[in-house]
C-alpha cells in the first residue's frame, strides 16, 4: 500500500473528529466523496485505523482521581510475567498498563472516584494479584496536556 500525504492529512482529520461526514472531509482533502471513502476503507483494511472510540469527559463520570502505579514483580519468570499480565487486564480502574524498563517492571495508568476509591483498588484488587514485590504510586495534580491523536 503507498501511504502519502492525502493519507496522513485524512488521519489527522479522523483523529480530530471521527465524526465529520466524508462529504466534510472530501471539502477539506479536495477529493470526491467516493475517493475519500474508499481512501478510508483502505486505512481500516490495512491496520492504519485500529478502530473509533467516544471519548468520555472522566469529571462527569466521576472517575476524576488519576494514579500511576510503578510495579516490581519478586521475579522475571515467564509464568510471573504472564499472570500479572493477565489479571490486570481484568482490572477495571486500569486503563493502561506497560511493560518498562528501569526501576520497575510495570506501569499503570489507573482511574478511580477519588482517594478513597484508590485505596480500595490497591487493598481490594491490585495487592491480591501474587507476586507484586513492591509499588509506587503517584497521583495527577493537574492535566496539562493529554492527547489521543498520533501527529503525522
Amino acid at each position: 500500500m503507498v501511504f502519502d500525504d492525502i493519507d496522513r492529512r485524512l488521519l489527522d482529520y479522523l483523529q480530530i473528529d471521527s465524526k465529520q461526514t466524508n462529504k466534510e472531509l472530501s471539502n477539506k482533502l479536495n477529493l470526491s466523496v467516493t475517493a475519500v471513502y474508499e481512501r478510508i476503507k483502505k486505512l481500516e483494511r490495512e491496520g492504519y485505523i485500529d478502530g473509533y472510540v467516544a471519548l468520555v469527559n472522566k469529571e462527569l463520570v466521576d472517575k476524576a482521581f488519576v494514579a500511576f502505579c510503578h510495579i516490581k514483580l519478586i521475579q522475571h519468570s515467564q509464568d510471573y510475567v504472564v499472570k500479572f499480565e493477565k489479571e490486570v487486564a481484568n482490572i477495571s480502574e486500569v486503563l493502561e498498563c506497560y511493560h518498562i524498563s528501569g526501576d520497575y517492571d510495570y506501569l499503570l495508568k489507573v482511574l478511580v472516584k477519588d482517594m478513597q476509591a484508590f485505596r480500595e483498588f490497591m487493598v481490594k484488587k491490585l495487592t491480591t494479584i501474587n507476586h507484586i514485590g513492591s509499588t509506587h504510586s503517584m497521583f495527577v495534580i493537574n492535566e496539562v496536556k493529554h492527547t489521543t491523536a498520533i501527529n503525522m
